[in-house]
């Protein structure tokens, strides 16, 4: 029986979650969050992902009009794959930072913002 170290309670929130960064290296990977919490997110990928790197992630708040989109940056703190014959991973990383984007102004990493 293991005992539950979370902080923060969990929400099981199915987001829209855009992956921007993974490490050193610039993505675009949309995913669906499977949880969500003060201090992180678990998300569900048909990818694994390194445990321990730099992640930059985007999400998604749906039911608001324009979209609330919340910009994270964090470390992946394990990468799962509970099912291997449903090939899926179960990512769960950090949010140890964040910032609320407005609309028009997120652009894609790589992508420079017109004046």
């Amino acid at each position: 029986m293991s005992v539950e170290q979370r902080r923060a309670q969990r929400y099981n929130l199915q987001l829209p979650l855009e992956i921007v960064r993974l490490g050193g290296r610039r993505v675009s990977r949309t995913e669906r969050t499977r949880n969500i919490s003060s201090g992180g997110v678990c998300f569900v990928t048909p990818d694994d992902v390194e445990v321990g790197g730099r992640i930059e992630y985007v999400i998604t708040l749906s039911g608001s009009n324009p979209p609330v989109k919340i910009r994270c940056l964090g470390k992946v703190l394990r990468s799962l794959q509970p099912r291997p014959a449903e090939g899926q991973f179960e990512v769960a990383c950090t949010m140890e930072r964040y910032s609320f984007v407005r609309t028009g102004e997120f652009q894609p990493v790589g992508v420079p913002a017109t004046a």
